[in-house]
């Protein structure tokens, strides 16, 4: 018994996980419950991970009892493809997991990738097919992107600029 307390050291990769898993399930708890049954917008952005695994990132934006409006990260989720009818039913999935669903959207954002926005067969369209209150409006943040590498490549002082920062973060990232 005495030598118990020395041993506990919560250092092993799993518990590390366990402890992780559960205080982001609290996390989403709190997030819930400030939603309640209000109405939120959601934004999804995909990519591949390290591991060359492709992922979707889930993140709910809604006003909460105060009035402010606030983003909150709702999950990553591992889908097989980024094809649009993968990608809604991985969303389907997690909302399902949480209790919500796509009846209750009210905005949807994304970057301008076609399996995202596409007119006809996009994330977006099959979204609205089944609740069309579901409003689409490119990610804002992408805007930003859009609009400085559009600047860069129209003013050469800028785009060596931006070259000179990149081999700067790799040599220091090195």
């Amino acid at each position: 018994m005495a030598n118990t307390s020395g041993n506990l050291k919560l250092t092993s990769p799993q518990i590390q996980k366990d402890i992780v898993r559960v205080a982001a399930y609290e996390t989403t708890i709190v997030i819930l419950h400030d939603l309640g049954d209000d109405f939120f917008a959601i934004m999804i952005d995909e990519s591949r991970d390290i591991s060359v695994k492709e992922q979707m990132v889930v993140a709910l934006r809604y006003v909460n009892k105060k009035g402010k409006v606030v983003e909150r990260f709702l999950g990553i989720v591992e889908v097989s493809n980024t094809s649009a009818l993968s990608l809604k039913s991985a969303l389907e999935a997690l909302l399902a997991k949480y209790g919500l669903s796509l009846s209750r959207i009210r905005g949807q954002g994304y970057d301008g990738a076609s399996n995202m926005r596409g007119e006809y067969n996009g994330l977006k369209s099959l979204i609205l097919k089944e609740n069309c209150s579901a409003f689409y409006i490119h990610c804002f943040a992408h805007q930003l992107q859009l609009a400085l590498v559009t600047l860069a490549k129209k003013h050469s002082d800028i785009a060596s600029f931006f070259n000179q920062v990149a081999n700067l973060s790799n040599v220091v990232g090195g």
